[in-house]
């Protein structure tokens, strides 16, 4: 192995690790090792964790890449980690100390989520949300066809209440002290565009890309633009 950085792909709510496989295709095109973790989507601290010992497994650097609430995790998680070169945020959250992915998602108008989800209770971790089946394709994935859709919305992995609630518990959040890139879509209903604007330039972005027509599921549906932010990262890092 060079000393490339391994690009580790984390996955937000309501997606699963599967969901980055297009991009993982391109980046393979670029010369690029990456490895897609299966996020528990349970709480920021306990997910931050895990992520933490996924890149301690891998022994290399890596460029940490979160979609949606996973920018939480890769904010938790890359915090005093060297092995940690780059982040990118696709169409992810980039919080401050004190902010939530509840808080973040309704700083702005455009969020449609609430109306989407359903809540149930679950033994071990309080109440777990899931994008009803009937409403995934227009509120998750409007730009992808609606059989691919109806595959993610089976396979769409569900989020607790307390993670969307949850704030990070470092003093200061991974962005602050890591070069960071931002991708997302025009018209993303999870998470307003203008609130990824508004993350990205606070957080000093070293580059920003907002792709016209696209939705939340950015990595699905714009994979080529998405690996291209990515290898710009990892290139970053020479």
């Amino acid at each position: 192995m060079s000393e490339q950085p391994v690009v580790v792909l984390v996955h937000g709510a309501f997606a699963e690790s599967a969901s980055w496989n297009r991009v993982i295709q391109r980046l393979h095109g670029h010369g690029l090792q990456a490895v897609a973790v299966a996020n528990p989507l349970r709480d920021v601290e306990g997910d931050g964790a895990y992520v933490r010992d996924v890149i301690a497994g891998l022994g290399w650097p890596v460029v940490l890449v979160g979609h949606s609430y996973g920018g939480m995790v890769i904010s938790q998680a890359a915090t005093g980690d060297p092995a940690v070169r780059a982040l990118v945020h696709v169409g992810a959250f980039a919080p401050e100390a004190g902010e939530s992915a509840f808080l973040l998602s309704a700083k702005f108008e455009g969020s449609t989520l609430g109306d989407a989800l359903v809540a149930y209770p679950v033994a071990a971790s309080g109440t777990e949300f899931r994008i009803d089946p009937g409403k995934f394709h227009h509120q998750f994935c409007a730009d992808v066809d609606a059989g691919e859709a109806a595959l993610m919305a089976a396979t769409q992995r569900p989020v607790t209440e307390r993670a969307l609630r949850d704030e990070i518990t470092v003093a200061e959040p991974a962005w602050r002290g890591i070069p960071s890139w931002f991708v997302h879509g025009e018209r993303d209903l999870n998470i307003p565009a203008a609130a990824l604007r508004f993350m990205a330039e606070r957080a000093g972005a070293r580059g920003t890309t907002e792709i016209p027509g696209a939705s939340h599921a950015v990595a699905v549906s714009a994979p080529d633009a998405v690996a291209a932010v990515i290898a710009e990262a990892v290139r970053g890092t020479g």
